[in-house]
């Protein structure tokens, strides 16, 4: 692998496409090593300053329920379903998935760490939890306002495989 100085590329191939015409592929990882392999993501969703001032009061359950309960489900449930949902993903036969949502002032912080044995990684699987506990915090909010901001999710770490990343080392 080679790191591409402009881009900041670690290769200059496309993994999910196939040489002769670019097409879409599943990558065949039949041939690469089983190993441990875990990541973890981070969604952030900022609450109007009012809507946050509820959601404390009432020790964030609304109408529809416990808030950060029904989103840890429905992060699980992201985590489990992840290949159904981006074409190229493969099915992983999963070890762990652990869940934490906090807030930090007005936004609700979630943290989505997948584990597996296994010859792919982990790391969509981490992000799509916390893509769908953060709109699931969406959907139980909304009619408190509909003015929350979903602001950033982004891969925290990952480990096993080829390369390791960690973002708060970068």
């Amino acid at each position: 692998m080679t790191e591409h100085k402009e881009s900041g590329l670690l290769t200059d191939k496309l993994s999910h496409v196939n040489e002769q015409d670019g097409a879409p592929k599943m990558v065949n990882v039949g041939e690469k090593q089983i190993t441990s392999r875990e990541a973890t993501a981070q969604a952030r969703l900022l609450f109007p300053k009012e809507v946050a001032a509820k959601l404390r009061e009432t020790d964030y359950v609304t109408p529809k329920g416990a808030v950060f309960t029904v989103s840890r489900i429905a992060a699980v449930m992201g985590v489990k379903q992840t290949s159904n949902l981006i074409p190229l993903c493969h099915p992983l036969p999963l070890n762990g998935c652990d869940i934490e949502i906090y807030m930090e002032g007005d936004e609700a912080v979630i943290e989505v760490t997948a584990s597996c044995s296994g010859r792919t990684g982990v790391e969509m699987e981490a992000l799509t939890g916390a893509s769908i506990a953060a709109l699931t915090i969406y959907d139980m909010c909304k009619a408190l306002s509909h003015d929350m901001i979903i602001k950033e999710t982004k891969l925290i770490a990952k480990s096993g495989g080829k390369r390791d990343f960690n973002r708060n080392q970068h």
